[in-house]
């Protein structure tokens, strides 16, 4: 089995150094510090109090790797487009591509069936460009729940987590799904293979209005979960986020109240987004909010909350010079 991680940073240098050190034959895509630390002294990997040193290979160049039989995708989803030519060495006949990202995917409305079947989403997919040159016949859905930072260039400190939820577009549970499935088990991490739209929503339902709501107040996680104010405006984005959910043949299994306190008991975390804003990097603001923006005109359900939150936070990043447009 031949693994390729594009965007092996936090996330994907965690899960590529598993899979390197359970011996799975691994190639690590990176650019800059983090990829030259990585070659000349492998993945340092600090995580459960000890230093474990993998030795993937490691490259900015994927026609140096060739054809894999899964290319697993840890980059922001705002990237992918930009290197959407890059990794075209990458994909042979059989080549599966794993995108372990936040937010709609692009794939979203392969094997959904009618009325939407086909379905490209311009937020997440201009012009429909991944849809056409990665294809969704190839794609593997991944919800990630593990956190990791690097520390250093070459040093990934992992932090919490280490679920990595697989599923199919069909539901079906495939024999080249159970075959990944099986590789990042033997690997350490957790690897069941669900309903991934449901799990993708129940991810998202948060996403959509912690991130942005933690951007524009610079709050923790609990703070936004528990001040009365911020509290009743993710609530209302997350009835609207659950009405479009619905409205798409999803049924999410909890309810508001308990999604809420569940954020809130996480304690003082600095969201992603709000920790992109501070460190200067791009937003993931369309693949986690303007794609519900999106969903909810293709399904006719109104989202005001989310558009007054999306105004505002696009704004924001767009003044720090975050979010191009």
């Amino acid at each position: 089995m031949r693994i390729a991680i594009y965007g092996a940073g936090a996330t994907g240098g965690y899960l590529g150094a598993k899979l390197a050190l359970a011996h799975v034959n691994t190639t690590l895509i990176a650019r800059g510090p983090h990829l030259e630390a990585m070659r000349r002294d492998g993945v340092r990997l600090l995580t459960e109090g000890k230093e474990l040193v993998a030795h993937p290979v490691c490259t900015d160049n994927p026609r140096e790797a060739g054809p894999q039989d899964y290319v697993i995708i840890t980059l922001k989803a705002h990237s992918l487009p930009k290197v959407v030519d890059a990794m075209q060495p990458l994909l042979g006949p059989e080549t599966a591509v794993v995108t372990a990202q936040n937010g709609i995917p692009w794939w979203y409305f392969h094997q959904v069936g009618d009325p939407w079947e086909g379905l490209k989403l311009e937020s997440i997919d201009p012009g429909g460009r991944l849809w056409t040159d990665i294809g969704p016949e190839r794609a593997i859905g991944c919800v990630v729940y593990a956190a990791s930072e690097i520390v250093e260039p070459g040093v990934i400190r992992h932090l919490s987590g280490n679920r990595f939820t697989l599923g199919e577009p069909s539901g079906k549970k495939t024999m080249r799904v159970k075959a990944l499935a099986r590789a990042l088990i033997r690997a350490g991490v957790r690897a069941p293979v669900r309903n991934i739209r449901h799990e993708m929503w129940l991810k998202l339902w948060g996403n959509v209005s912690f991130n942005p709501i933690s951007a524009l107040t610079l709050a923790t996680l609990d703070r936004v979960a528990t001040e009365p104010g911020t509290r009743a405006v993710a609530r209302a984005m997350m009835e609207e986020t659950r009405d479009i959910a619905a409205a798409l043949g999803i049924q999410l299994r909890m309810n508001i109240e308990r999604r809420i306190e569940g954020a809130a008991a996480v304690g003082a975390h600095r969201t992603s987004m709000l920790q992109d804003l501070e460190k200067g990097r791009g937003m993931e603001i369309d693949a986690l909010v303007t794609s519900v923006q999106e969903l909810g005109r293709v399904v006719g359900v109104a989202t005001p909350a989310i558009d007054i939150v999306l105004a505002l936070v696009r704004q924001r990043a767009g003044v720090a010079g975050l979010y191009p447009r």
